[in-house]
């Protein structure tokens, strides 16, 4: 087992290097000017001139990307934003606790409901409950994000306004509500610029992780109003691909002949399904729970804008459009990065799941 997660990080190397180079150099051959998206009317020649210079723009690309893996390797650096001239570090601690909240709730909604309709709809196979099910994974999968995401805002903040089942329509928290670092409210002196304050201070911009640990309830319960309506947005279409996954891959180990065995030997249904059938049929679910957790860390663009939430997707996609190169590419490794992180986990849980899967 150690030497395949070795084995897998170092063929992960180069696949990283291989995209942190494609995206270095189409962030720079696309048509558009950084100067002039950044600066608009105030960019004449000579200021555009300083600004590329004061970048390292003006150097060949070649060279630009020699000294952005150096910058990374030996410093771990990532840059500073032409657009917003900050560390992108301090960017990617503000916003991707943004991203993985809102990713980890929606997968969480994703899974469980997905493998109860998906198990639901494979035990009563071709019934009414399959059918309706199965049409309504069809109907999670064919909705726009953004029109769901609308018609969640319209329903819970307009049409239930007023009564206990109004939700939140847009942002994190409500405005005015203090939610203090849990390192200030436990005392600690951290010294800023370290790796360990960086690292806190990303814990405390994690809404509900920060409101947990400083027992502050009235923060964890305006935080998961605020998170309900973003997440079943973005986790519907999930939901009804791990519940196709999951009735498909259930509905073959059903038909086994070690399934029949067990019937026949007067093994109870519950007993069959979730101890026997379930377990055995995971491993196509994980697959896909996997690679939808990559998806959704990678940023969803079209939520967070409509529910005005400054995460990575919306911070990435205002980054290509102002053409803010040093932005894309930290962002992208980072992703990057997550998606490896992540298949080596989906990988390493088949031998778990499946004893007769060995990583060797």
């Amino acid at each position: 087992m150690g030497q395949y997660i070795i084995r897998r990080v170092f063929l992960a190397i180069p696949v990283i290097f291989g995209i942190m180079l494609i995206t270095f150099v189409l962030a720079r051959v696309i048509p558009g000017d950084p100067c002039r998206a950044v600066l608009g009317e105030r960019a004449t020649d000579e200021i555009c001139d300083a600004f590329f210079k004061r970048h390292g723009l003006d150097q060949p690309i070649p060279v630009q990307f020699g000294v952005y893996i150096k910058q990374i390797i030996l410093d771990g650096d990532f840059g500073n934003s032409l657009r917003f001239n900050r560390p992108v570090t301090e960017i990617m601690v503000e916003r991707l606790p943004v991203t993985l909240e809102l990713a980890v709730a929606a997968l969480a909604f994703a899974t469980f409901f997905g493998l109860i309709f998906g198990i639901v709809s494979a035990y009563w196979h071709n019934s009414g409950i399959d059918v309706g099910t199965m049409m309504g994974a069809n109907i999670g999968v064919s909705m726009p994000v953004f029109w769901l995401g609308l018609m969640l805002q319209y329903l819970f903040a307009l049409n239930f306004k007023g009564t206990f089942l109004q939700l939140p329509p847009s942002g994190r928290l409500t405005a005015g509500l203090d939610n203090p670092p849990f390192y200030e409210v436990w005392g600690w002196d951290l010294n800023e610029g370290t790796a360990f304050f960086t690292f806190c201070l990303f814990l405390s911009n994690l809404n509900l992780f920060n409101s947990i640990v400083t027992a502050n309830w009235e923060v964890l319960w305006d935080a998961i109003q605020h998170l309900i309506l973003p997440t079943i947005a973005v986790g519907t279409i999930p939901l009804a691909i791990i519940a196709r996954i999951t009735r498909s891959s259930l509905l073959e180990v059903l038909s086994l002949d070690y399934i029949r065995t067990a019937r026949a030997k007067g093994v109870s249904e519950a007993s069959m399904v979730f101890r026997h059938a379930l377990s055995n049929s995971l491993l196509p679910v994980v697959t896909i729970v996997g690679l939808q957790l990559g998806i959704l860390l990678s940023g969803a663009v079209l939520t967070e804008t409509i529910f005005n939430l400054a995460g990575l997707g919306r911070t990435l996609f205002e980054a290509i459009t102002a053409r803010d190169y040093i932005i894309i590419q930290g962002m992208t490794l980072v992703v990057a990065v997550v998606f490896v992180f992540v298949n080596l986990i989906v990988d390493v849980s088949y031998a778990f799941l499946d004893p007769r899967i060995r990583l060797s």
